[in-house]
């Protein structure tokens, strides 16, 4: 399903409401990414066809050795629950975000287990995969975040019910 497009339905209504949205509405929530090519990012795909109260959404990983996405459902409260990871960040804690919901979990460990920050993706309930990525993002990284949160939820949010 391209573009969010059920079967049949009108194509230049979707124009219409990329036009008033803007020609790019924010897409990136999450992007920390180091040197060496490895990236974790969760991307807004735009509205849930299924779900007026939600969007689609999706995680990347990328990685020289291992590469994947996984479909995610992002709501009000989970893009809320990103903001307090992002406070936890930022006094030091490590964070786990989405651990206790159905469908995948991020971790970010400030210090790993290679003695650098990871980003562990856990999939337990659905292909039952982790996949661990150390990465030293930018010192900069969390007010990044912040941004990127603050310009997904001015967007999204007033489109979604419920």
């Amino acid at each position: 399903m391209k573009d969010g497009l059920r079967s049949g339905e009108d194509r230049s209504v979707l124009s219409d409401e990329r036009a008033a949205m803007g020609d790019s509405p924010p897409r990136e929530l999450i992007s920390l990414a180091d040197d060496e090519g490895s990236s974790v990012s969760v991307n807004v795909l735009g509205r849930s066809p299924r779900w007026t109260a939600g969007l689609d959404a999706e995680i990347v990983v990328k990685t020289p050795f291992v590469s994947g996405r996984i479909d995610l459902a992002l709501y009000v409260a989970r893009l809320e629950s990103w903001a307090d990871a992002l406070d936890r960040l930022d006094a030091g804690e490590d964070v786990a975000w989405m651990e206790m919901s159905s469908g995948p979990s991020i971790f970010v460990q400030l210090t790993g287990e290679r003695d650098c920050p990871e980003v562990v993706v856990e999939d337990e309930s659905g292909s039952m995969v982790t996949v661990r990525v150390p990465l030293v993002p930018p010192d900069d990284w969390i007010a990044d975040h912040r941004q990127r949160l603050r310009q997904v939820m001015d967007h999204w949010v007033p489109m979604l019910s419920g």
